[in-house]
């Protein structure tokens, strides 16, 4: 990777966003009829590489189960209101009266109530009852007090995700979590993240992870770049994770660990873009939460608003347009950007470029863009 000097004693990586980069058609074109947009994690198949985001704002019970109707995957965050209030949707509906700061006040008063263990079994049981694949998340600060209620509530994942997650945290204060230790020792597949370099990724697939998220300070209602100066390319992080894959492959013997982007990823051509970085699927909130039936009502935030050490999130207002349904597979948008849903126009993407499925996708040729397409 080429470095720059940025002054005496100081140089730095170049790394670029997905904004920077397009595909390059191949010798071949396909019928997006024959294109594949399927994916597997462990035992469970999906058939589109889309997640909803572990986000108030994006998932609910509800919205969970539409997910995986449609084939994409659904994750509940264990420490959200859907786990703290009974009823939870006519506070959301609060917010958007207020402003915006008001609003992120409100929201943490909503975040003090306590998790009830019973919302957890029952929220979770929403979508097992549904016959879908059942995905919990929660912040790595919380994984010891909390997995416990997962496992019984029988989640099919867990997904450990923050702002930015290490294998190697350290603290004087409190007992980290040992994440290889504690990956070894559970029967359920594991998401972990958001990383964002080569090491990183590599560190993380070494605990036993079935998939590693990838993007650090680029999600929506995300505080880090602001607040922290934190943010890496999105492309650039995606092939250092999808080279640190590669690595892994060969040192274990075979075993594949997925690479989830997770960004500021609103249209089709951003997800076929992270896909031909290196991505096998990507998490998705800002797109999402403008959905119509979106949980969180026209709001958008992060789940840093949980806790009131930096970052911080915040409630942001967001355009809404479309369904959830028509967002992700229907065959026309009015108005949302790019007009399109996301699962349509990744298939044509990839069926004018001539790939036919993700795996075959990853290898298409990239060229950088001067100055970057939008």
């Amino acid at each position: 990777m080429a470095e720059v000097e940025i002054g005496i004693g100081k140089s730095a990586r170049v790394g670029y966003d997905l904004a920077a980069v397009g595909i390059v058609p191949s010798r071949r074109t396909r019928d997006p009829a024959d294109v594949s947009l399927a994916w597997q994690v462990d035992a469970y198949h999906f058939d589109l590489p889309i997640v909803a985001a572990a986000a108030d704002a994006v998932s609910s019970p509800d919205t969970a189960i539409t997910m995986g109707k449609l084939g994409g995957l659904g994750i509940l965050h264990v420490e959200g209101l859907w786990t703290r209030h009974e009823d939870p949707l006519p506070l959301v509906a609060e917010l958007a009266g207020l402003p915006a700061e008001a609003a992120t006040r409100r929201l943490r008063e909503l975040y003090r109530a306590p998790i009830r263990p019973e919302l957890i079994a029952e929220r979770l049981g929403q979508v097992r009852d549904a016959g879908l694949v059942t995905a919990a998340a929660l912040r790595p600060q919380k994984v010891r007090a909390l997995f416990g209620d997962i496992l019984a509530a029988q989640a099919d994942l867990l997904v450990i995700h923050g702002p930015a997650v290490s294998a190697e945290h350290q603290s004087t204060r409190t007992e980290p979590l040992n994440l290889k230790r504690f990956i070894g020792d559970i029967d359920i597949p594991v998401l972990v993240g958001g990383c964002a370099s080569f090491s990183t990724a590599l560190h993380l697939m070494r605990t036993g992870a079935a998939g590693v998220i990838v993007g650090v300070g680029t999600g929506g209602g995300d505080a880090n770049r602001a607040e922290l100066g934190i943010g890496v390319g999105l492309a650039t992080a995606i092939a250092d994770a999808a080279g640190a894959r590669m690595r892994y492959l060969d040192e274990s013997g075979g075993r594949y660990v997925h690479v989830i982007a997770h960004g500021d990823l609103r249209t089709g051509g951003d997800i076929a873009k992270a896909v031909a970085c290196g991505a096998d699927a990507v998490m998705i909130d800002g797109a999402l939460a403008a959905a119509a039936d979106a949980p969180g009502q026209g709001g958008l935030w992060s789940m840093d608003v949980l806790h009131s050490d930096l970052p911080r999130g915040r409630w942001e207002p967001v355009e809404r347009a479309g369904t959830v349904e028509q967002i992700l597979v229907g065959a026309d948008l009015s108005g949302a950007v790019g007009g399109v849903s996301l699962a349509g126009a990744l298939r044509a993407a990839m069926a004018t470029t001539g790939y036919a499925t993700l795996k075959e996708f990853q290898k298409a040729e990239i060229m950088l863009a001067s100055p970057p397409i939008g």
